[in-house]
């Protein structure tokens, strides 16, 4: 049996930080995955982890007040890091020197040196780093990863997405709904709105877009990058981003908003959050949630209702791929593998510079702590 499972092939998670809403979603993950057992969460606020539980309805014994006896006394096989993104480079560097697997809810990083300080931390422990992007496991996305690498629409020529939400501050875990305040001050008094701990639209959900993106291409990266964010009065970071990125074939488009009229997971908003793949033979539609895309080719130009792939274990969430990579010992793939999601934010990276020096950048452009080849990752 590969190292890190015990006898029945159970394995142990722990949630590490709740500074992200996804928090509560990854312990109800683990709590009711079968071939999980969730051993313990760790907050520094105390108070935030128990009503998280509470409402969950888990044992407020998960909870521990210190991290280093949680992962002595719980002994978990796998850590998911719920922290602010400026703090993911911190806990994978602290991780990388226990005996665990990472995953680090979505976005990856709060720059690419960061992201490069993790993959360093953990390559070469033996042990694997991955990243959680929600949308990865909607079943119409991997549908139409299916239907592109079987060359349905013929090669990738554009990818144009649009994605957000109401705002960070108008739901917490399980998409529930919160009333609070939007005024700057409580905006500003977020992390979700703190240019130093990796707040802003642009980096909550461009890395959605172009980390599936180059999923969707094998890996094919732009060679420049022109965006464009907008602020407004009173916040230091962005709720709204147009990011246009240059390849081969062609022009792509990647938006992101926070102030949708609508939340996508309860009313598809106007306009629709999703991707359209472009292809040298015809079109995907996939938009979030739903339950059919649309493909359109020369026999069927207006369109063709395909009815969503029924995914297996290991591609409905990042624990089902993760402890299926572990047990066939085979490296992490596609979006949640730290090479394409370093791809993505090398894209995230390069938007971020254009939109403040307000011209166009070359991929090029973007330094790295360290050269790495784009691929799958361990």
């Amino acid at each position: 049996m590969p190292e890190g499972t015990n006898a029945s092939g159970i394995w142990r998670v722990a949630v590490l930080g709740f500074d992200h809403m996804h928090a509560g979603d990854q312990l109800r993950l683990a709590a009711e995955h079968p071939s999980v057992e969730l051993v313990g969460a760790w907050d520094d606020r105390p108070s935030r982890g128990r009503s998280v539980l509470a409402h969950l309805g888990l044992p407020e014994v998960l909870l521990y007040t210190d991290v280093d006896e949680m992962l002595q006394r719980a002994s978990p096989q796998i850590v998911i890091v719920c922290s602010t993104t400026a703090d993911h480079v911190r806990w994978v560097e602290y991780l990388a020197s226990h005996p665990v697997h990472v995953v680090v809810e979505k976005p990856f990083a709060s720059s690419l040196a960061d992201a490069d300080r993790m993959i360093a931390a953990m390559r070469d422990t033996g042990r694997t780093l991955t990243v959680n992007w929600p949308l990865a496991w909607y079943p119409p996305h991997r549908t139409t990863k299916r239907l592109v690498g079987e060359g349905v629409i013929g090669e990738v020529a554009e990818i144009h997405y649009y994605d957000g939400n109401r705002g960070p501050l108008k739901h917490a875990h399980d998409k529930r709904e919160v009333a609070t305040s939007e005024d700057v001050a409580t905006k500003n008094a977020s992390w979700w709105y703190q240019r130093a701990a990796g707040g802003g639209s642009l980096l909550d959900y461009l890395g959605y877009g172009v980390t599936l993106g180059t999923w969707f291409r094998d890996g094919e990266l732009p060679s420049e990058v022109t965006a464009v964010t907008y602020i407004p009065p009173g916040l230091e970071v962005d709720e709204q981003s147009v990011v246009t990125a240059a390849y081969p074939g062609g022009l792509s488009t990647f938006q992101t908003r926070w102030g949708t009229f609508t939340d996508p997971w309860t009313i598809q908003s106007a306009p629709r959050c999703g991707f359209t793949v472009i292809g040298s033979e015809g079109v995907i539609t996939s938009w979030d949630y739903a339950e059919t895309i649309t493909l359109h080719t020369a026999a069927r130009p207006e369109g063709a209702p395909v009815a969503v792939d029924v995914l297996p274990a290991a591609e409905r969430d990042h624990l089902g791929l993760l402890i299926d990579s572990l047990e066939r010992d085979v490296p992490v793939a596609g979006p949640s593998s730290w090479g394409i999601s370093r791809a993505g934010q090398q894209i995230a990276d390069a938007a971020i510079l254009s939109a403040r020096l307000r011209r166009t950048v070359s991929l090029a452009d973007v330094a790295a702590a360290q050269p790495l080849t784009v691929g799958t990752g361990r």
